[in-house]
């Protein structure tokens, strides 16, 4: 038996992408939990396998080649484990093309935008004492999330998923669209997104990558806590600091 892959794992959306993907490829893993929300993204050790200091991150000690291989950025991952296993991203260069403009424009586009979004509504107001400039950002993510609503729907016209095949690209897309209602939006608006929410949402890998890290999940940290300061108030000097005080 191969030994389990290690998942490097906090219970959001991103984190997610890899435990869905980790289930519907039946690839084992082991989860690492990174408790973003006190600082073990600053620890050497997980430096050393995402130098971005942002979860998830995999070792997988059955790389190329027989030797171990770490991989961080959630998109990346996703790759590694399709050519890995050869499933859910085609090998033909047009199907890949494809799915690989949609899991792209997830990254750059969809976990961004519906990041500020959540940022802006479940956090800010407990962190920023301005109701007038946490409307306009409110609203400003709101309706950009609406909008890639309406692209996303649109691309499902006539197809069952964003690249035609079930894919790695509607695993990174899953969990963030899921969410689009806490966001404000009226899904009724996008019937064919809510169908293909309805359709992934009906597979079992997908429900037991979602399970994942149930029993880890946290409220909004208050403003001035010591996990607001590691989540939000990042700065290239702070990295520093927050990294040497985890050196052993």
């Amino acid at each position: 038996m191969p030994q389990p892959i290690e998942l490097h794992f906090w219970p959001t959306p991103n984190g997610w992408k890899i435990s869905i993907a980790l289930e519907e490829m039946d690839l084992p893993y082991e989860l690492k939990p990174v408790a973003i929300g006190e600082g073990a993204q600053f620890k050497p050790e997980f430096l050393k396998i995402s130098p971005n200091n942002r979860m998830p991150a995999i070792v997988d000690p059955n790389g190329p080649d027989g030797k171990p291989i770490s991989v961080f950025e959630s998109g990346a991952i996703l790759q590694y484990l399709g050519r890995k296993t050869g499933q859910f991203y085609p090998k033909d260069e047009r199907a890949r093309v494809q799915v690989d403009e949609w899991l792209f424009w997830q990254m750059a586009g969809v976990g961004p935008m519906f990041g500020q979004a959540s940022h802006f509504r479940n956090y800010a107001p407990k962190l920023v004492d301005d109701p007038v400039k946490i409307e306009y950002s409110v609203q400003r993510y709101n309706n950009e999330v609406n909008r890639l609503c309406g692209v996303l729907d649109r691309r499902l016209d006539g197809r069952d998923y964003v690249a035609g095949e079930y894919s790695i690209a509607d695993m990174a897309l899953y969990p963030w669209v899921k969410l689009a209602m806490l966001y404000g939006q009226d899904m009724a608006a996008f019937a064919r997104v809510s169908a293909w929410l309805d359709r992934i949402a009906a597979r079992p890998a997908v429900e037991r990558g979602l399970a994942v890290g149930a029993d880890l999940r946290r409220p909004p940290p208050e403003a001035g806590s010591e996990a607001a300061k590691l989540l939000f108030g990042q700065t290239a000097a702070s990295i520093a600091s927050a990294a040497a005080s985890k050196q052993p």
